[in-house]
């Protein structure tokens, strides 16, 4: 079936699914066969489960290609599997890349921790700007790897300005699209070569599953692909019919997102006790306008520093009921968490700080509960001394 004429909602829950005919149910079932007779016209020409190629495997990486307008994709064990396979599959030893230096913490470790065990070579831009990004390009770079918005201050990479530079450099572009989901911005109609995600979070939605996603050009997905078999992080066939069965419903849960992080937001800008709101969605961002043009929704992920001590911010949390405080995001419940303590905290205090990582920054993950419910919350956590 052609997708691309098709809605968002329509695509969440129709593609990728692989019907069973003969027995008529309307889901992808689960094939539990760790061995499989031969199969005309498979590449091997045998199915195995490490290889991701059983149908229950292929079913959400086709759907994430779906939605994100690529030709083809993948499902993998972790977001950290599709982030390292993505990396690994363009830049080999000898080879360097491009990193923004505000980045998810878990990626930040890994580029730090193994990239140059490997003889990869690369360099942390501490901007977002296409042209600073540009001037750390050498004669050695194969990739240039970016959030937006980023993990955990919001911040709005120019992707269709990156993506023209990384094309007249040669470079393969790659994108974390996890904060914003294929329903809000679509990375590759602006020029990436590669989008993931960390699937645990708003692919999924339920916060009961661990996985990741890729979506790209065929070739792309092929080169990736091997490194996914080749590291043994292929998804197994119980979590990727769960994966499948989340996304049919990530259409609307994101639309609820967007709403209740929106007004989440406009609450913590006008409160007293709140120093600094970052969400795109607000007027006065730094990224609003880039967002604007870019994005369909500004999503359901929003931080703010608190302007008290962090000992305070703790107890204030702690008093909330509705907020809980936990790690991971993209859940339908409404979470928090300080970054400092949780996404980021391998990397040292000054790391953090020059990032703008403080001991008062909080992230919320605005879950679908009653945007008026989460206000109210807040209102008396607000009021612990």
């Amino acid at each position: 079936m052609e997708w691309k004429n098709m809605g968002s909602g329509t695509i969440s829950v129709r593609a990728g699914e692989v019907l069973d005919k003969n027995v008529g149910g309307v889901t992808t079932p689960i094939h539990t066969a760790t061995a499989y007779m031969k199969s005309e016209g498979l590449e091997g020409g045998y199915r195995y489960p490490r290889y991701g190629n059983i149908p229950t495997q292929t079913a959400p990486g086709d759907k994430i290609a779906a939605l994100e307008g690529a030709e083809a994709g993948l499902a993998a064990a972790s977001g950290m599997a599709v982030v390292s396979a993505s990396i690994l599959a363009f830049a080999g030893a000898g080879d360097h890349v491009v990193f923004q230096d505000y980045l998810y913490g878990g990626t930040h470790h890994f580029i730090t921790a193994e990239l140059s065990r490997l003889g990869v070579d690369f360099t942390l831009v501490g901007s977002v700007e296409a042209a600073d990004l540009e001037a750390a390009v050498t004669d050695k770079t194969t990739v240039v790897y970016v959030e937006s918005p980023t993990n955990p201050d919001l911040r709005v990479v120019d992707l269709e300005a990156t993506a023209d530079m990384a094309k007249r450099r040669g470079l393969v572009s790659i994108i974390d699209n996890t904060f914003a989901t294929p329903i809000n911005q679509k990375p590759l109609e602006l020029g990436f070569d590669v989008s993931l995600h960390s699937a645990t979070k708003y692919l999924n939605g339920h916060s009961d599953l661990n996985c990741g996603a890729v979506a790209a050009g065929e070739e792309h997905i092929r080169r990736i692909r091997e490194r996914t078999v080749n590291f043994g992080t292929t998804l197994n066939v119980y979590d990727c019919f769960l994966l499948e069965r989340g996304m049919k419903t990530l259409a609307l849960r994101v639309a609820r997102h967007n709403e209740n992080a929106m007004a989440l937001a406009r609450f913590l800008a006008d409160h007293p006790l709140t120093a600094k709101v970052n969400y795109p969605g607000l007027p006065d961002d730094p990224g609003h306008e880039i967002a604007k043009r870019q994005m369909s929704g500004f999503g359901g992920m929003l931080s703010f520093e608190l302007d008290c001590s962090p000992d305070r911010a703790e107890r204030i949390l702690a008093g909330l009921e509705l907020f809980q405080e936990a790690v991971s995001l993209g859940g339908v419940e409404s979470l928090t968490c300080f970054p400092a303590k949780t996404s980021h905290a391998k990397m040292t205090r000054e790391e953090r700080l020059r990032i703008g990582v403080g001991d008062t920054l909080i992230r919320m993950s605005a879950g679908v509960e009653d945007a008026d419910d989460l206000i109210r919350d807040l209102e008396r956590g607000f009021e612990t001394p």
